[in-house]
């Protein structure tokens, strides 16, 4: 293999076109107090996860890339690295200002909790 180089200067070239998109795996749930979304995110750093909220529409963008062990350099990759695309239609009875984000080991946990007029509340009787 004398022309190494011409091949490492043709990755570097096509990074970008050696990048998968894929969409997540994600489980949503729904108690009385929200809803609780767990995203498949394998690979993805804190770093490199994007969530916006805009309007009613929730985007969670993330980004994996493939490390090259030390000492070596890449010959040629199919993929170079992975992203990750989701968006979804939220319903006004969500609290957006009250989202809580949480990225443990590849997976990415989001609760959305309820606006307080439409959580479930116990009606006292009085008796007279």
């Amino acid at each position: 293999m004398s022309d190494n180089k011409t091949v490492q200067s043709d990755v570097s070239k096509t990074e970008t076109e050696n990048e998968v998109i894929l969409r997540s795996q994600v489980d949503i749930y729904e108690d009385a107090n929200g809803i609780i979304l767990k995203a498949d995110l394998p690979g993805v750093p804190k770093e490199g996860l994007n969530i916006e909220l805009d309007g009613e529409t929730l985007t969670i963008e993330g980004r994996a890339s493939i490390e090259t062990p030390e000492g070596t350099e890449v010959l040629y990759a199919d993929v170079m690295g992975t992203r990750y695309v989701r968006s979804f239609s939220l319903s006004g009875g969500l609290e957006a200002d009250g989202v809580n984000a949480e990225l443990k080991n590849g997976e990415l946990t989001l609760v959305i909790p309820k606006r307080a007029e439409v959580q479930p509340r116990k009606i006292e009787v009085k008796a007279s």
